[in-house]
Protein backbone atom coordinates (compact mmCIF):
# COMPACT_ATOMS: atom_id res chain seq x y z
CA UNK A 1 0.00 0.00 0.00
CA UNK A 2 1.07 3.11 -1.04
CA UNK A 3 0.67 6.55 1.12
CA UNK A 4 1.65 9.77 -0.61
CA UNK A 5 4.45 12.26 0.93
CA UNK A 6 1.68 14.28 2.26
CA UNK A 7 -0.03 11.62 4.19
CA UNK A 8 3.24 10.27 5.55
CA UNK A 9 4.15 13.85 6.40
CA UNK A 10 0.75 14.33 8.65
CA UNK A 11 1.99 10.83 10.18
CA UNK A 12 5.28 11.65 11.24
CA UNK A 13 4.11 14.85 12.70
CA UNK A 14 0.72 15.38 12.88
CA UNK A 15 -0.58 18.82 13.33
CA UNK A 16 -2.91 19.59 16.29
CA UNK A 17 -2.56 16.86 18.29
CA UNK A 18 -4.19 16.94 22.15
CA UNK A 19 -7.05 17.73 23.71
CA UNK A 20 -8.78 21.44 24.75
CA UNK A 21 -9.80 21.27 28.35
CA UNK A 22 -12.57 23.80 27.61
CA UNK A 23 -13.85 22.69 24.97
CA UNK A 24 -16.67 23.76 23.45
CA UNK A 25 -17.74 20.95 21.49
CA UNK A 26 -16.19 17.24 21.56
CA UNK A 27 -17.26 14.70 18.64
CA UNK A 28 -15.91 11.34 18.98
CA UNK A 29 -16.38 8.88 16.07
CA UNK A 30 -15.12 5.61 15.45
CA UNK A 31 -15.02 2.56 17.44
CA UNK A 32 -12.64 -0.17 18.62
CA UNK A 33 -13.59 -2.99 16.97
CA UNK A 34 -12.25 -1.39 13.76
CA UNK A 35 -9.20 0.25 15.39
CA UNK A 36 -9.79 3.70 14.25
CA UNK A 37 -11.72 6.10 16.84
CA UNK A 38 -11.52 9.91 16.63
CA UNK A 39 -11.74 12.45 18.68
CA UNK A 40 -12.02 16.28 18.15
CA UNK A 41 -12.16 19.02 20.47
CA UNK A 42 -13.21 22.99 18.79
CA UNK A 43 -13.23 26.20 20.66
CA UNK A 44 -15.49 28.48 19.11
CA UNK A 45 -15.63 32.54 19.58
CA UNK A 46 -18.09 34.63 16.89
CA UNK A 47 -19.06 31.23 15.07
CA UNK A 48 -15.49 30.74 14.66
CA UNK A 49 -13.26 27.74 15.21
CA UNK A 50 -10.55 29.34 16.53
CA UNK A 51 -8.85 26.55 18.00
CA UNK A 52 -9.40 22.75 16.57
CA UNK A 53 -7.27 19.58 18.75
CA UNK A 54 -7.70 15.70 18.23
CA UNK A 55 -6.28 12.20 19.54
CA UNK A 56 -6.86 9.45 16.94
CA UNK A 57 -6.11 6.24 17.71
CA UNK A 58 -5.63 3.86 14.42
CA UNK A 59 -3.60 3.72 11.13
CA UNK A 60 -1.62 6.33 9.54
CA UNK A 61 -4.15 7.82 7.13
CA UNK A 62 -6.66 8.21 10.40
CA UNK A 63 -3.86 9.99 11.94
CA UNK A 64 -2.76 12.14 8.82
CA UNK A 65 -6.83 12.63 7.51
CA UNK A 66 -7.79 13.93 11.42
CA UNK A 67 -4.55 16.42 11.29
CA UNK A 68 -5.29 18.06 7.57
CA UNK A 69 -8.41 18.08 8.50
CA UNK A 70 -8.13 20.13 11.21
CA UNK A 71 -5.54 22.39 9.59
CA UNK A 72 -8.81 23.08 6.95
CA UNK A 73 -11.15 24.15 9.70
CA UNK A 74 -8.74 25.79 12.12
CA UNK A 75 -9.82 29.75 12.03
CA UNK A 76 -12.92 28.97 9.46
CA UNK A 77 -16.19 29.76 10.32
CA UNK A 78 -18.77 27.20 11.07
CA UNK A 79 -20.83 26.94 8.33
CA UNK A 80 -17.29 26.69 6.45
CA UNK A 81 -16.21 23.74 8.41
CA UNK A 82 -19.74 21.70 8.27
CA UNK A 83 -19.02 21.86 4.64
CA UNK A 84 -15.66 20.26 4.29
CA UNK A 85 -16.36 16.81 2.66
CA UNK A 86 -13.63 13.35 3.07
CA UNK A 87 -13.18 14.73 -0.81
CA UNK A 88 -11.60 17.58 -0.04
CA UNK A 89 -9.89 15.64 2.93
CA UNK A 90 -8.28 13.31 0.19
CA UNK A 91 -7.30 15.59 -2.16
CA UNK A 92 -5.78 17.51 0.27
CA UNK A 93 -3.52 14.66 1.69
CA UNK A 94 -2.87 13.89 -2.66
CA UNK A 95 -5.17 10.99 -2.08
CA UNK A 96 -5.42 7.48 0.00
CA UNK A 97 -5.55 4.13 -0.56
CA UNK A 98 -9.12 2.86 -1.77
CA UNK A 99 -9.17 0.73 1.50
CA UNK A 100 -8.55 4.08 3.44
CA UNK A 101 -11.13 6.30 2.63
CA UNK A 102 -13.02 5.30 5.53
CA UNK A 103 -10.51 7.28 7.32
CA UNK A 104 -11.38 10.55 5.79
CA UNK A 105 -14.96 9.78 6.24
CA UNK A 106 -14.35 9.79 9.90
CA UNK A 107 -12.15 13.14 9.72
CA UNK A 108 -15.69 14.67 8.31
CA UNK A 109 -17.62 12.61 11.09
CA UNK A 110 -15.57 13.83 13.89
CA UNK A 111 -15.77 17.58 13.28
CA UNK A 112 -19.81 17.35 12.67
CA UNK A 113 -19.94 15.17 15.95
CA UNK A 114 -18.10 18.13 17.83
CA UNK A 115 -20.23 21.07 16.08
CA UNK A 116 -22.89 19.05 16.84
CA UNK A 117 -22.17 19.07 20.64
CA UNK A 118 -21.22 22.86 20.34
CA UNK A 119 -24.45 23.59 19.27
CA UNK A 120 -26.43 21.18 21.79
CA UNK A 121 -24.89 22.67 24.69
CA UNK A 122 -25.50 26.41 23.60
CA UNK A 123 -28.83 25.86 22.66
CA UNK A 124 -27.98 26.78 18.81
CA UNK A 125 -31.10 25.70 16.61
CA UNK A 126 -29.75 23.70 13.36
CA UNK A 127 -31.16 21.60 10.80
CA UNK A 128 -30.34 17.75 11.27
CA UNK A 129 -29.67 17.50 7.66
CA UNK A 130 -26.07 19.03 8.43
CA UNK A 131 -25.30 16.31 10.23
CA UNK A 132 -26.51 12.70 8.63
CA UNK A 133 -23.90 11.01 7.28
CA UNK A 134 -23.08 10.81 3.64
CA UNK A 135 -20.57 8.16 2.99
CA UNK A 136 -20.22 8.90 -0.25
CA UNK A 137 -18.86 12.26 -1.51
CA UNK A 138 -15.96 10.59 -3.19
CA UNK A 139 -15.97 8.06 -5.61
CA UNK A 140 -14.78 4.45 -4.61
CA UNK A 141 -15.87 0.63 -4.91
CA UNK A 142 -18.54 -0.10 -2.50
Amino acid sequence: MEYSAKVLEHFANPHNVGKIDDADGIGEVGNAKCGDIMKMYIKVKDDVITDVKFNTYGCASAIATSSIATDMIKGKPISEALKLTNKAVVEALDGLPAVKIHCSVLAEEAIKAAVKDYYDKNGIQYDEELFKPDNCHYTHEH
